[in-house]
């Protein structure tokens, strides 16, 4: 058996200086480093190493990098399955990987994408590979093999692999938000060129939500976009384009719509625009004409804050923005607008959590776990559609008041199908605004 080396918390934590940002995900990790690296100050009070640590996560987050780090701050050796061979000859290496990590102990056996190993969904999660994973995690207990593992989608793992006592630590590790995501924004523009009026705050606002993998990739693109073009330093609508390309699969093309179709699609973005920038003023990050991700349509992207999912006015507000589209196509063409089916859903889905999850209409409503009377029903569907009017009236009256605005941010996507959001504060700025 090899005698552990005792090491300084600050060793430890050097170790995970390659993962920028999760502070909190990268402390708890450092402590279960902490127990194997100097164990006699934890058998003092009865405590032994964890049996694992399981790392869930959409891809692109950083998990298998965590992990890496991981393994250099425990100090112990690492015997790596991936899913790299056959159904039949993957389950053998299973077993060979923690034979050959019970043998080596102190060890890890580090199951990267373990989601990937079967088939795994709600029919597969009794696969030969999971039992056999299960199997052997019970096989090496107290044999001072430690298991860790990544995986993208809980779903597809038997709850039984999921339970404490084989991962005692779980760790969810979501997109990077807030000082995390500038951190890691500029940990990347600092290995490019970029002008000096871009800063970090505006590039993570733009790219709220985005992956790590992602953050990386249009910061990249943003620079083959400013080599092309013979530029000296990246600048800002390179940021952009490269966020259009990457995140919102808008990449340029030439134009495709009739000028008709055109100013239809404008004023529906700009309507979408216009209510957004006069109920929470400097939110939309661009907004354009181009046809993305198969939809022939346009889009607007707001910034959206954290308080989001906990604040009602921030919900309200968004339901009008979203009907903000139907309302500048009907105020300004007087007939209906058959594009807005999307947003129509999403509207209805907001406004169904306020009367269904919320009971912010009344507790009359409530309607989960009970019987549907018709007669519920009936009050449930008819309180809705009475919200929806309101929202919907709520858009038409915005619209109205700030005319002068959707017509010139309608007329500049015309002529230039992204806006960014220093040129909608440009355009704000030549018109008289009414909250």
């Amino acid at each position: 058996m090899v005698e552990k080396e005792q090491v300084s918390v600050v060793e430890i934590e050097k170790t995970f200086e390659p993962v920028i940002g999760y502070k909190s995900i990268k402390n708890e990790m450092i402590k279960i480093c902490d127990i194997m690296r100097n164990s006699e100050f934890y058998s003092k009070l009865g405590v032994s190493v964890p049996n694992g640590l399981l790392l869930s996560g959409e891809p692109g987050l950083g998990k298998t990098l965590m992990a890496n780090c991981f393994i250099k701050a425990s100090g112990r050796t690492a015997f790596v399955c991936r899913k790299d061979k056959p159904d039949g000859d993957f389950v053998n290496h299973i077993k060979s990987t923690f034979d050959e990590a019970v043998k080596n102990a102190p060890s890890i056996v580090f199951l990267d994408d373990m989601d990937k190993f079967a088939n795994g969904d709600e029919y597969h999660k009794n696969s030969e590979e999971f039992v056999t994973v299960q199997s052997c995690i019970d096989d090496s207990k107290n044999k001072e093999v430690f298991v860790l593992a990544t995986i993208n989608d809980e779903d597809a793992i038997p709850i039984s692999l999921l339970r404490a006592g084989r991962f005692d630590n779980r760790i969810e590790v979501n997109s990077p938000k807030g000082e995390d995501a500038e951190k890691i924004v500029e940990h990347y523009i600092k290995k490019k060129n970029f002008v000096s009026d871009v800063d970090v705050k505006t590039i993570t606002k733009l790219l709220n939500g985005a992956s790590c993998a992602e953050l990386e990739t249009v910061i990249n693109q943003a620079g083959v976009y400013a080599g092309f073009n013979r530029k000296e330093k990246i600048e800002m609508d390179d940021i952009v384009r490269a966020c259009l390309r990457i995140i919102h699969n808008a990449p340029e093309r030439e134009q495709a719509h009739s000028p008709e179709v055109l100013k239809a699609v404008a004023y529906h973005e700009a309507g979408h625009a216009v209510i957004a920038e006069v109920l929470e003023p400097g939110s939309v990050n661009f907004v354009s004409v181009r046809s993305h991700g198969g939809s022939t349509g346009g889009f607007t992207n707001y910034y959206q804050p954290e308080e989001y999912w906990i604040k009602e006015q921030y919900m309200e507000n968004r339901v009008t923005v979203i009907l903000g589209g139907k309302a500048a196509t009907e105020t300004v063409f007087g007939e209906t607008d058959v594009g807005a089916n999307k947003d129509l859903h999403r509207a209805f889905d907001i406004v169904e959590r306020f009367v269904d999850d919320y009971c912010s209409n009344g507790f009359d409503r409530w309607l989960q776990g009970r019987e549907y009377s018709n007669g519920a029903v009936e009050r449930r569907d008819m309180q809705m559609a009475i919200e929806m009017e309101n929202f919907y009236k709520k858009a038409k009256k915005i619209l109205i008041d700030n005319r002068e605005f959707l017509d010139k941010l309608a007329t500049a996507l015309i002529n230039k199908d992204v806006l960014t959001s220093v040129e909608i504060e440009a355009i704000k700025a030549t018109c008289k605004m009414v909250a």
